[in-house]
């Protein structure tokens, strides 16, 4: 009853925080407040849910109502390496952090 997002385009510091919010929730309350939660992460973590939901219904034969956030893990994806020219014809260094989700649910 797991269920993976590899390589989601935003720093892992941010979505961290989304991360907090739904951790040992049951999948319909989780659900409920990360549509109202303003956050960019949300989306994304909703997605993930729901589909860790299904593959637990798929798989195992179990009722969403009955399932609960077990674990949330947030970890470093790889980081795209970028420049932005400065003066003196030197570069400053951008990175654009990736995150890896993974969501693990478990019967109540």
């Amino acid at each position: 009853m797991k269920a993976e997002l590899n390589n989601y385009r935003q720093a892992p510091r941010k979505v961290r925080l989304v991360a907090d919010v739904v951790r040992g929730k049951t999948v319909p309350q989780a659900l409920i407040e990360l549509q109202f939660l303003g956050k960019r992460a949300a989306m994304p973590f909703a997605k993930l849910i729901a589909s860790a939901a299904a593959n637990a219904a798929n798989n195992h034969k179990a009722e969403s109502g009955k399932l609960v956030v077990k674990s949330v893990s947030v970890t470093k994806g790889p980081t795209l390496k970028r420049g932005k020219p400065v003066s003196r014809g030197s570069t400053h260094r951008i990175n654009k952090r990736t995150s890896i989700l993974k969501v693990e649910l478990a019967v109540k």
